[in-house]
């Protein structure tokens, strides 16, 4: 499915956009981190949760954790967010 991934972790993709496989949210980021290593550790916290500057949706809904279920024609984006002060 198609991933587009924020300006922040292009580093890692060197492109905006990709492709990933999985079931779930949990899957598709650990394909993610196959093709591109490093990546999952950046969204995803040591207890296995979305990190609290992450947010990521799947056709334009936020989703509520790595177990949201996906398929193959789904869209994913995973955006982070800005702060200040």
């Amino acid at each position: 499915m198609k991933v587009l991934i924020p300006s922040a972790l292009r580093s890692y993709t060197e492109r905006g956009e990709t492709e990933a496989i999985g079931a779930t949210l949990g899957a598709l980021l650990v394909d993610l981190d196959r093709q591109y290593p490093g990546i999952r550790f950046r969204v995803v916290d040591e207890q296995d949760r979305i990190r609290r500057h992450i947010r990521i949706f799947v056709n334009g809904t936020q989703a509520p954790g790595l177990s949201q279920a996906l398929s193959e024609s789904d869209e994913v984006i995973i955006v982070q967010a800005l702060s200040g002060g």
